[in-house]
């Protein structure tokens, strides 16, 4: 970390947009291309007023189809809508919940698994000690700068990572930064 840091002193993890709307970008950049998931995204998002829950469940299927959404994530979409509307997550809660709590709500969301979970918990919460074992690039960032790009498994990560807590938010944006210096936006 005292090689990485002042690489990218400059740069800060920012907290962008209300919970529902990124974890309704989330479920759109699922498998496909950073460019492919703006066009969809852009596509969708005018389809309402105001994207809301009420707002996205209020849109025609067809509609969001043709916007370039799959079935499936029409479903996602949907489904995520519902669980805000219904008062099913306790968005008002979350500052008090510790992160799995957090991270149990969200991924009893179709289409939401840990780790959209836990870069939500990053990205939106701003939660500061949270370490995403499943993040590939976590783990390339980690076998480059501490094992010498030798491969590493999740204890090897959890073990370079006792030394980061309680900020391994903000070790694994560094390391994400090693890899790429250009921060994306969640």
């Amino acid at each position: 970390m005292k090689k990485l840091i002042p690489q990218f002193g400059d740069a800060i993890l920012e907290s962008r947009g209300d919970a529902f709307v990124t974890l309704a970008r989330s479920i759109v950049g699922q498998q496909i291309s950073v460019k492919a998931a703006q066009t969809v995204w852009d596509r969708f998002a005018v389809l309402s007023r105001k994207l809301t829950p009420a707002g996205v469940l209020k849109l025609k299927v067809d509609d969001m189809r043709a916007a370039g959404l799959s079935a499936r994530k029409v479903e996602y979409l949907v489904d995520l809508a519902l669980h805000f509307d219904s008062g099913a997550l306790h968005v008002k809660g979350w500052a008090d919940m510790d992160d799995e709590a957090i991270i149990a709500e969200l991924v009893a969301i179709r289409g939401i698994g840990r780790w959209t979970a836990e870069m939500f918990l990053m990205f939106h919460l701003m939660r500061p000690n949270v370490l995403p074992l499943d993040d590939i690039g976590l783990i390339n960032g980690i076998s480059r700068n501490y094992f010498s790009g030798e491969p590493v498994s999740r204890s090897d990560v959890r073990e370079v990572a006792q030394a980061w807590a309680p900020y391994c938010t903000v070790a694994t944006w560094y390391i994400w930064r090693s890899l790429d210096p250009l921060p994306v936006a969640y």
